[in-house]
């Protein structure tokens, strides 16, 4: 058994070729990175029929990891806040708390329904710098 025989390479070159074929298919099906671990920094995926993003920006002079979350819903603008425990809740969903800014976003999507949008945000700052989001907090139009 010195050589291999030409079946076996043709075998092997075609494996090599199928393998080749197959990989980028497969990685383009994995999901994204997600903000779900400490680490994570920004998200970007489709949930629930809604294209949701969120990058973390960080704030001049303050710690790594330390910043402003900036989330979209379909391109419209959605307030995060942290609480004091470190959970986040949004504009939306108010009521409760999540553990990250992604689950924060989901469950905003999953409050408003079918078919309600977020407004877009009050034209500027007022009253010392906080926007007034009028009686129905402005989330949905």
């Amino acid at each position: 058994m010195g050589r291999p025989a030409r079946r076996e390479l043709t075998r092997g070159l075609f494996a090599c070729v199928v393998a080749l074929v197959v990989a980028p298919v497969v990685a383009a099906s994995r999901p994204s990175p997600r903000a779900d671990g400490p680490a994570g920094t920004s998200f970007d995926e489709t949930y629930r029929g809604r294209r949701i993003r969120g990058a973390l920006v960080p704030a001049a002079g303050r710690a790594v990891g330390d910043g402003e979350w900036q989330v979209t819903v379909d391109g419209r603008p959605l307030h995060l806040m942290r609480r004091a425990d470190g959970t986040w809740l949004s504009m939306v969903d108010h009521y409760s708390s999540y553990p990250t800014p992604l689950a924060a976003t989901r469950a905003a999507v999953d409050e408003m329904g079918p078919g309600q949008r977020l407004r877009d945000p009050a034209p500027g700052p007022t009253d010392g710098g906080h926007m007034h989001m009028g009686g129905d907090h402005g989330v949905r139009a």
